[in-house]
Parts: structure tokens; C-alpha cells; sequence
């Protein structure tokens, strides 16, 4: 069975940090694109940031670009997030998300097929 769990949410101070994990099992993720989203009250969910297979290469949203540092670790099937300079318009769920095998372009939600439940973050002012 596929599972995606993330960790380290929580309540911050707006200008403060955290660091998200997503921990992966039931398949080795080292071939697989990963990604976070997030999901504001009465918003749509949006792409976050996403990085591929290798390590390579990774990808920001402009609203986070300079603030936000995703990487992996493949020996431990695990992806993070550090949030840093956290505004409050960062508040949201956050989700983590692994996409398809084979090319994709991974600041698009259609282009990943295992999805964590999420984890909150909330950035008071």
C-alpha cells in the first residue's frame, strides 16, 4: 500500500520557519517526480514547489521563489520543505504528492498520482 505522510506543520509567527517531510512507502520513490501544494480556505489547491527525480532540478511558485527550499533524500524516501520569511497568505493545508513515471511537468496537480492527507500550517501576523 502507497503512503504519503507528511509531518512538521504547526503555528508560526509570521517571519518565522518551518520544515515540512513527507515520508514515502510502499514503492520506491528515487524514479518518481515530488511535489507540495497547498489548499487555503475557499481557495483551489496550488502548486508550491517540486522537484525531480534525480535532485536535479527544482521548481517555485512565484509566491514562494527565494523563501521556500524543497529537497529530497532517496536513501530515506523522503521530501521536505523549508519555509522560510513565513507571511500569513501562507497559511493553508499543505499537501504532499508524488507524480508518474516517465516526463512530466511537475507544477501541474494532473501530473501526480499518489497524494498525502496533509498537514496544516497556519502564520499568524
Amino acid at each position: 500500500q502507497v503512503q504519503l505522510v507528511e509531518s512538521g506543520g504547526g503555528l508560526v509567527q509570521a517571519g518565522g520557519s518551518l520544515r515540512l517531510s513527507c515520508a514515502a512507502s510502499g514503492l520506491t520513490f528515487s524514479s518518481y517526480g515530488r511535489g507540495w501544494f497547498r489548499q487555503a480556505p475557499g481557495k483551489e489547491r496550488e502548486f508550491v514547489a517540486a522537484i525531480r527525480q534525480s535532485g536535479g532540478s527544482t521548481y517555485y511558485a512565484d509566491s514562494v521563489k527565494g523563501r521556500f527550499i524543497i529537497s529530497r533524500d532517496n536513501a530515506k524516501n523522503t521530501v521536505y520543505l523549508q519555509m522560510n520569511s513565513l507571511k500569513p497568505e501562507d497559511t493553508a493545508v499543505y499537501y504532499c504528492a508524488a507524480a508518474g513515471a516517465g516526463p512530466r511537468t511537475l507544477e501541474k496537480a494532473y501530473s501526480y498520482i499518489y497524494w498525502g492527507q496533509g498537514t496544516q500550517v497556519t502564520v499568524s501576523s
